[in-house]
């Protein structure tokens, strides 16, 4: 972990058993303080203006606003809040969606308890949280595009130094072990990373991972 002292947790959720349970399943994690719960979408969207959590954990399906419109206001406003999106939908074009829409990882409700609160020190850490299903979601976007030829005509040449961080990206590697694998610090991995992401137009770690692989630069 990294020098972040508390991360602030919030959850937006229609069911308050559920809401329950994961505050218990996280209560006395190092590092989280759960500051407060939402019951729905106009609920979230009212209490981020009252207290900004480090971590969302939203779920899809909520009355008054879903979590796609929801996540949508709030990449607007709220640029480094890390959005976990937690729902019991594990559809693949719905997990590419919400991802390119600015969800910093995607689990669903029967997760571990231990794989969530990894997923939060994850996004903190490197903003994102690659688990089987995101990955699995993202081959299944890169097929669809080779079905339809939508490859970039001139793909951006990456340094050798470059090419080396976004197969260990790929390699779901975090930035600290990068930092030792490569040996630069992890500042300098993180504005590697983000320069990569500006030449080649992606808004996420994701849409980067995925223009390497579609342009044949990572396996």
């Amino acid at each position: 972990m990294s020098s972040i002292e508390e991360i602030k947790v919030a959850i937006a959720d229609d069911h308050k058993i559920f809401r329950d349970g994961i505050r218990m399943a996280l209560s006395g994690k190092e590092y989280l303080k759960m500051i407060w719960e939402a019951e729905d979408g106009k609920d979230l969207i009212h209490k981020m203006k009252i207290k900004l959590p480090d971590v969302l954990l939203m779920d899809i399906r909520m009355p008054e606003m879903d979590g796609i419109n929801a996540i949508s206001l709030l990449r607007k406003e709220y640029e480094e809040v890390r959005i976990i999106v937690l729902t019991m939908y594990d559809d693949q074009e719905m997990i590419s969606k919400m991802m390119e829409m600015g969800a910093n990882a995607y689990l669903t409700k029967t997760t571990d308890p231990e794989e969530i609160y990894n997923a939060i020190l994850t996004c903190m850490n490197d903003d994102y949280y690659f688990n089987e299903l995101l990955n699995k979601a993202l081959l299944m976007k890169l097929q669809q595009k080779k079905t339809t030829r939508q490859f970039y005509p001139n793909p951006i040449a990456f340094s050798d130094k470059e090419l080396g961080i976004l197969k260990l990206i790929a390699d779901d590697k975090t930035t600290e072990e990068i930092s030792k694998e490569v040996y630069l610090s992890p500042r300098t991995i993180e504005t590697i990373r983000q320069n990569m992401k500006t030449k080649v137009g992606a808004k996420t770690i994701a849409g980067l991972v995925m223009y390497g692989m579609r342009n044949r630069l990572i396996e």
